[in-house]
Formats: C-alpha cells, structure tokens, sequence
C-alpha cells in the first residue's frame, strides 16, 4: 500500500493540517509586518471577518455602511494599491455587489423595486456620466477625481439598494435605529472631544493617522481657523461644517421619536440622545446646520408634534440669553450683517459660480475644473455647486426628483399614514432631515461633492428610507382592500 506523507492528502491528521495552514499564515503575517506594515496582517484579517459578515447577511452590510458613514467617513486603508481604499468604498462596494448578486440569481423576496423615484433618480445619475463625459473637453481628470466620482455614483446608486433591501418594517426599525445610536456616538465623541484638554484631544484624533486622518495641530478647528476664536465640534468628521450635516440628518430623524406612541428605543433614551445631538451641532459652530434643523423641526411640528415648538423656543431662549452662548450669537450676528470673513467669502464664491454658470448654463463644465483662467470650479452651495457641475439641466433633475419625494411623502401622509403610530414618526423624521439638509445646502457643499462620498451616502439613504416607508404604508393598505 502506497504511504502519502502529505499533510494535505492524510485524512489522519487533520489537526496537522491546521498546524501546517496556521503556520503559512504566520509566516505570511510575519513577512508582512517585517517588508510591508505592521497592520497588514490585522488590516487584512478585519477585513475577511467584516466579509464573511456581510457575506452571511446584507443587513449587516446596511449597518456596516452606517456606521462607517457616520463614525469613519474618512477612515481609509493602511494599504496603498495606487490609493487607499477607504473602509466606505468597501462596505458600499461590497453591500451593492451582493444585492446585485441576490437580484441576478433571484435570491430576493419579489421583484426589482423602483418606486416612483426610480426613474427620476436614475435620469439624474445618468445626467451626472454626461456632465462628467463633456467635461474631459474642459478639464483633464486625475485618477483621483475619476474614483472620486465613482464613488459618489455609488453613493447615489446606493438608493436602489436600500428600497430593495429594507422590505419590512422591521428591518426598517432596525435601520433607522441603527442610524440613531451612530449619530448618538458621533454627537457623544464630539462633546467629549471639545471638552478635554486640547493636548488630549489632539493626542486622540492624531491617534486615527493609521487610518489616513489628519494629524498635527491643525486637526482641532477653530472659527475662521483662527485659535484665538471658539474651538469647534468636529468629532471624526474632520469638518465642523460636515459634522454639522450630519447631526442635521440625525437629530431632525431622532427627534420624532420623542412623541412617538412606541418609540424605536426607551423614551428617555431617546431624550438624552436628542440632547446630546443638540449640544453637539452647537459647538460646531455651523450656522447652516442649525438654521436647517431649526427650520425643519418646525415644520415637522406644525405638521404633527406641536411639543418640538416648545423645545425649540426653550433652547432658542437658552441660545440666546446664557453668558457662554453670547460668542455663539456674535457669530451668527457677523454673518446677518455681512461682516464675517467667513460670510464674505461665501458671497464671492456665489458671484464666481454665477459667472461661470452663465457661461455654460446647460450641462456645466463636468467635475474635473474651471475652462476659464478666471474662474474656478467649487462653492459653498450645494445647488450653485451642482449647477456648475451639471448644469442648469442636472441641477432641475435633483430638485425635481427632490420635489417628488415630498409629494409622495405628503400624499402618503394626508391619506392615512399619519394613523400609522410605527411608521409616521419614521416617516416625519427622515422627511424633516431632508428639508433640513436641502437648507442647509444653501450655505454649504458636502451633500454633493466628490471629497465628502459619506454625506452623499447619507443623503440617498435618507430618500430611500423614506421611500420605503411610503411603500409599507401603501402595500399595508392594498392589503386591507
């Protein structure tokens, strides 16, 4: 009889086997710390654990995608492969490849949905490859700005996976959850941050470098980047402004759920979480932000929850009459008068944009820069932004498939959704978070801009909830017929 001294062919020794792969891995990982970078080893092992997590479900590739969005937005690869993949381009990668895999084999309950956004928002993605085509006659495009771009197709895309994954109501509960207690985490880091010794605080964030932050002492933010004014609230968002954008998004869905008849978390829960939010999105010192969830709580309150006017008088009076508020109103004092630097530089860009949307007023100038030596491409304005980008035919396409949305958001509500107690503050939430998000997109950028993928992400993921939300409502009502 023939002996085999394989280690891989003996079916006696199977505990020799693992001893033979375990020691290949070592080796390998050793080799990896030695010749490449200490994290290699671990950076890879994280990844094929998140893999098979995401594999074995594509909630958890949903949550994955959330949580980076909100707590890593920047967080990047140890690893260059020409550039370092961001932990956002994995997640969403990886979530969009499986939902197309389970829709090609027929793996999901039911049909392709589209909703009735379906087709506006694919108009606007395709309008968005047009521009980005007839702008290489403008601009060279880096590499860099090539993925950039890809991605933030992705981000939009994103929507479509989002009305076809999240088909129940409790996998829409667990969603929005999910969005409330990573909010809640990004809020809590950004108090605690601003409220630590700078050199702590500065040890902490520098401490992300390994994930490709930036590190030194320009990480912590000041008004007008000056250390003599206010520090800012900037938690892992980088950008006080961004952080502000997403706590729009966050608290505008959280606060809701305050009156809510059952509320997706404990009550009190809930109170601290909005809490914390609130006082976050104050110390980022954003003017846009708080503008935008002020305005959009009161809508939300005029349409349903008359209590959210009391709480935001209550922390209007606070705002305005407590001593250490006083920088706080100066601040938004300067920008009503014109006489912020800040201010007058958003004001420059808007009649720069202006000039240059004149200019090519139809389908813009792409997304790789300027044609003309006097102007130049970027402004604090998502719509005069996205006007330059795409055109006055790529900005009317975002603010018709926006408008919609809110038509079918207030449709579903005026025809009994509003009866509805687990769906309405759901719906109140996400619907308020947009509004709040489209205002403050008028004195910011990061809702549509190559550099900020996640605050796209975010965006869409809002729609799509939203949509969802309205077609639980009306698949629940055909079914009662």
């Amino acid at each position: 009889m023939r002996m085999s001294f394989s280690l891989f062919e003996s079916r006696r020794h199977p505990a020799l086997r693992v001893l033979a792969l375990a020691l290949a891995l070592a080796i390998l990982g050793s080799a990896s710390i030695a010749f490449v970078h200490p994290l290699v080893p671990f950076a890879a092992l994280g990844g094929i654990l998140a893999a098979l997590l995401v594999l074995s479900n594509i909630d958890f590739g949903l949550y994955a995608v959330i949580a980076v969005a909100v707590l890593l937005p920047f967080g990047a690869l140890p690893l260059n492969i020409g550039f370092n993949p961001t932990f956002l381009d994995l997640a969403l990668v990886a979530v969009i490849a499986i939902w197309l895999a389970r829709l090609t084999t027929r793996q999901d309950d039911g049909d392709f949905i589209a909703t009735p956004l379906g087709l506006p928002v694919l108009a606007f993605l395709v309008l968005a490859v047009f521009a980005f085509i007839a702008g290489l006659a403008y601009a060279p495009i880096t590499a860099q700005s090539l993925r950039q771009f890809a991605e933030v197709l992705a981000a939009i895309a994103f929507f479509f996976v989002i009305v076809n994954v999240v088909r129940t109501r409790d996998a829409l509960g667990r969603c929005v959850t999910a969005l409330i207690v990573a909010g809640f985490i990004a809020a809590a880091l950004g108090v605690v941050l601003y409220f630590l010794p700078r050199e702590v605080s500065l040890m902490l964030l520098s401490a992300l470098r390994v994930f490709k932050y930036p590190t030194g002492d320009r990480v912590l933010r000041y008004i007008e980047d000056d250390p003599a004014n206010p520090l800012r609230a900037i938690s892992t968002s980088v950008d006080p402004n961004v952080l502000g954008g997403l706590l729009i998004l966050v608290t505008a869905l959280t606060v809701p759920q305050l009156f809510a008849a059952k509320p997706l978390l404990p009550r009190r829960w809930i109170g601290v979480i909005a809490l914390t939010m609130s006082v976050c999105l104050v110390l980022t010192f954003s003017r846009g932000a708080l503008l935008g969830l002020t305005l959009a709580l009161i809508v939300v309150a005029t349409v349903r929850y008359r209590p959210i006017i009391g709480l935001v008088i209550l922390g209007g009076i606070i705002f305005l009459l407590m001593p250490f508020t006083q920088e706080y109103v100066g601040h938004f004092v300067d920008a009503f008068t014109l006489s912020d630097r800040a201010t007058q530089m958003r004001l420059g860009e808007y009649k720069d944009a202006l000039t240059l949307i004149s200019r090519y007023p139809f389908f813009g100038v792409g997304f790789g820069g300027s044609p003309d030596m006097d102007t130049y491409l970027g402004v604090s304005n998502v719509y005069l932004l996205m006007a330059e980008e795409m055109g006055l035919v790529g900005l009317s396409a975002f603010l018709l498939t926006m408008g919609l949305f809110f038509y079918r958001v207030a449709r579903a509500w005026f025809d009994g959704l509003a009866r509805d107690e687990f769906l309405a503050p759901i719906l109140l939430g996400v619907a308020g978070a947009l509004l709040g998000a489209m205002i403050g997109g008028l004195v910011d950028h990061y809702f549509f801009n190559l550099k900020f993928v996640h605050a796209v992400v975010l965006f869409w993921l809002f729609v799509g909830l939203g949509m969802v939300t309205v077609s639980l409502f009306l698949r629940h009502a055909q079914d009662r017929l």
